[in-house]
């Protein structure tokens, strides 16, 4: 994705986001935005995980019978 936009148009939208929030904000929403993906990955992982656990069972369910 990074490499779609490219550099300059990284920089313009880190200076327009500087711009529109300021300095003080910016810190904040960086962190705000890196709790939120963190918190979606861990639910995707956990997803992923459940349903992986509920596959081995259905499978040991099918051996059994």
């Amino acid at each position: 994705m990074l490499s779609a936009i490219g550099i300059p148009g990284l920089i313009l939208i880190l200076v327009i986001a500087l711009i529109v929030f300021g300095p003080k904000k910016l810190p904040e929403i960086g962190k705000a935005t890196g709790q939120t993906l963190r918190e979606f990955k861990k639910s995707a992982r956990e997803l992923t995980d459940d349903d992986q656990v509920t596959e081995k069972e259905s499978i040991k369910e099918e051996k059994n019978n």
